[in-house]
């Protein structure tokens, strides 16, 4: 018997890479090799093919399903009813260019029945050894053009599979253009992604990568996508060879090249340095699903531009976005997400354009758009509102990851249940339906727990599930997400908002572990900031000390620092420093430079003139005593900054806020001994715009539930809102400490 025919294309194909000096090329050979795999299965062999040879490619046929292990819930999948049907290759019917260097793949071959073909299978088998190049690719032209459905038929035929073997054998003698249609027929054959011939087909491309015009590369891109095969090898040889093609770079190329990267999931970055300038270039020649196509190639690439090269990518798609599809509105959705960019014009257009599509669009696309909104915290009920009318029927097309990022998303925004009952009711019930999957993506049920934990709904059977041992293990062992820190957040919430709970609780270690996890990193960020320090600073001179303010983490859950205060039934403070945790020294802020006021502050008449007048000023403006004489009760407002801004806009102080803090300090004490009868324990909270929906006072969901937490714990909050706090940072030090004094006292 001759040497094993297979053995020496393998040994052809390796030399040819060698030839080309890429080494990782001949990865792809090795394991091809038949000594390399043993025999799973009986096959029948004809006495002209060795065992082995078969062997390989009927096992190649059936890799798919081998290499694929299932999970322990892949038993239990309920498959997913097909959605709203999306053209995701519409962008490919814009110019005629993209003919050459891409597959239309609604324009299958005429079907064939099985018994038509079975003539030329037998031909196949007569001929073997003796098929010339332009034989096998003809076999294979034609055996593309088998009905879909019988395909399985022809794949275990061991007819089929000699053809295979053949087709590697003369691998090195197909031209170019043979090799790209070997490529287009495997697609209509429906070749395995996992099939081992393919592995020495891109070996081959690979290695003639050089010597492929930019059509054909793009062209074989695109098949392996059709394939659904990741090819890394080949595209970084195709990204390799941009820069000799660029003169020839328009349009369409320049998009179908995006596409192929975002596809391909990886962008270099000398390979994005070529393509910013020619895709400004371009833009205004775009039609609405190319635009929309870049967009989503480049968040599928996870690849940034700089902010003013997304602002007018975006200002084309706003220009454009009545003409768009659903599909490519998404896609620059997802790039405004990735990119974290406010871009407020194309926002507005949304405000129009999702009430009106909603109702056609599917879970997925509507899961986007949420989740946008939600990453950008821009809130607009016309949006939300027509997403939850919509959702309710496409509950049975409900991945588990849509229906959490829903849930996520609507309740970071502030949607609550009493908006739309049958939206969180329908949302918890998908999650119920997809349970199984929960196994290979435990935080798709952590996610969809929080939000539902953030406008306080907890399924009992869904939580107890979600912090069950055998979960929790889970959760920890298997995904590639860090997710102690959302455990101890549901943990904690089920605690304080279902005091009768019975069910699982996570252990005292792992609460204790995640908790100084979280002071730890807190110390070295949020306790640092200058906001934190000078709210903190001036409420130790307010109070008397260091001993009366504690800066800690009163819900380590909601992963926000508080500065904690108590005072007792006369409105004196009391000692909190025995709370505060541990310090690491190294993260202690240096002292201030300003002078302790170790007995409290009493606001004295020269106080309130440097609060009214400025600091140099030692007695009341005339009209403060004049209004007052007549129990009017007018705005006074602060002097201008040095920079010329007045602080009208934040703080204004009435005579009756003067008179509440001229009081002698006796008599104020009186006053807060009325309202109170027991101490008051008081979290102030320096808030940031980050805790809101943007140009808005609505809280985001964590920050809502951190509230609604510290009362049930029975503590009063006091916020220093950012547009309040922020500004005041730039005042002196005395306004600073008579705005606190409002705030505390007033709260009472």
């Amino acid at each position: 018997m001759r040497e094993p025919e297979f053995a020496l294309a393998a040994n052809r194909i390796a030399a040819a890479c060698l030839n080309c000096s890429k080494t990782s090329c001949l990865s792809h050979i090795s394991i091809c090799s038949p000594s390399t795999r043993s025999n799973h299965y009986s096959v029948s062999c004809s006495r002209h093919l060795s065992s082995s040879k078969n062997t390989l490619l009927d096992l190649a046929l059936n890799k798919a399903s081998e290499t694929e292990v299932p999970s322990v819930s892949s038993y239990n999948k309920k498959p997913v009813t097909p959605d709203v049907k999306v053209d995701t290759r519409a962008f490919l019917k814009c110019r005629p260019e993209y003919a050459s260097m891409s597959l239309d793949l609604t324009q299958r071959p005429q079907p064939v029945e099985w018994v038509e073909l079975l003539p030329l299978l037998q031909k196949v088998f007569v001929l073997r050894g003796r098929m010339k190049p332009a034989d096998v690719l003809q076999f294979l032209l034609e055996l593309s053009k088998l009905d879909p459905d019988k395909m399985p038929l022809l794949q275990s035929d061991q007819r089929f599979v000699m053809l295979l073997r053949y087709s590697v054998e003369h691998l090195r003698l197909f031209s170019d253009l043979q090799l790209l249609e070997v490529l287009q027929s495997f697609v209509w054959l429906e070749i395995p992604s996992s099939h081992t011939v393919l592995e020495v087909y891109e070996a081959e491309l690979s290695c003639r990568a050089n010597q492929l015009t930019l059509h054909q590369l793009l062209l074989a891109a695109d098949l392996w996508r059709c394939i659904r095969r990741q090819v890394p090898q080949f595209l970084q040889r195709l990204f390799e060879s941009v820069h000799l093609y660029l003169g020839q770079v328009g349009v369409p190329e320049l998009v179908h090249l995006l596409y192929i990267i975002g596809e391909g999931r990886h962008c270099p970055k000398d390979l994005i340095y070529l393509i910013k300038p020619l895709l400004m270039r371009h833009l205004a020649q775009m039609h609405p699903e190319e635009v929309g196509i870049v967009c989503l190639g480049l968040f599928k690439a996870q690849t940034s531009l700089p902010e003013g090269a997304v602002s007018r990518i975006v200002d084309k798609a706003v220009s454009v976005v009545t003409e768009m599809g659903d599909f490519a509105m998404v896609n620059v959705l997802k790039y405004l997400r990735f990119s974290y960019l406010f871009h407020r014009t194309w926002l507005e257009a949304m405000e129009k354009e999702v009430p009106q599509r909603a109702h056609r669009m599917g879970v997925q696309g509507l899961m986007h758009v949420t989740l946008t909104c939600s990453a950008l915290h821009y809130r607009s009920d016309s949006i939300l509102t027509s997403i939850a009318e919509r959702v309710p029927s496409l509950v049975p097309h409900c991945r588990s990851k849509d229906s959490s990022k829903l849930l996520w998303a609507f309740a970071t925004l502030g949607f609550l249940p009493a908006q739309n009952q049958s939206f969180y009711a329908s949302l918890t019930d998908a999650l119920r339906q997809r349970k199984a999957e929960f196994q290979q993506y435990p935080e798709h049920l952590l996610t969809g727990l929080l939000g539902l934990a953030f406008v306080s709904q907890f399924p009992e059977d869904l939580v107890t599930l979600a912090l069950s041992p055998e979960f929790v293990h889970l959760a920890l062992r298997n995904s590639k997400l860090e997710l102690k820190k959302d455990l101890f957040t549901l943990d904690a919430a089920v605690a304080l908002e279902l005091p009768q709970w019975k069910g699982p609780r996570l252990s005292g270690e792992l609460r204790e572990e995640v908790a100084e996890m979280l002071w730890t990193f807190a110390q070295s960020d949020v306790c640092l900031k200058p906001e934190v320090l000078e709210a903190e600073s001036a409420l130790q001179d307010l109070l008397g000390g260091d001993k009366f303010v504690c800066k800690r983490m009163i819900m380590p859950h909601t992963r926000s620092i508080d500065l904690e205060i108590h005072l007792d039934p006369k409105g004196q403070p009391i000692p909190v420093n025995l709370l505060c945790p541990k310090q690491n020294p190294a993260m202690v802020p240096s002292p201030q430079s300003w002078e302790k006021i170790n007995s409290g502050v009493t606001i004295t008449d020269n106080l309130l003139a440097q609060l009214i007048k400025g600091k140099n000023s030692t007695e009341l403006p005339p009209a403060t005593i004049a209004a007052s004489s007549v129990g009017e009760t007018p705005c006074q407002q602060l002097p201008p900054d040095e920079d010329g801004r007045v602080f009208d806009s934040v703080l204004n102080f009435t005579n009756d806020m003067v008179e509440t803090l001229t009081k002698p300090s006796r008599s104020n004490r009186d006053s807060v001994r009325q309202g109170i009868k027991d101490s008051v324990k008081i979290a102030v909270q320096i808030s940031n715009r980050n805790h809101y929906c943007i140009q808005s006072q609505q809280l985001l969901g964590l920050h809502a539930m951190k509230r609604r937490h510290l009362k049930i714990a029975g503590y009063r909050v006091v916020e220093l809102s950012h547009w309040e706090w922020f500004l005041m940072l730039r005042k002196s030090r005395a306004q600073k400490l008579a705005y606190l004094h409002c705030k505390i006292y007033d709260s009472l």
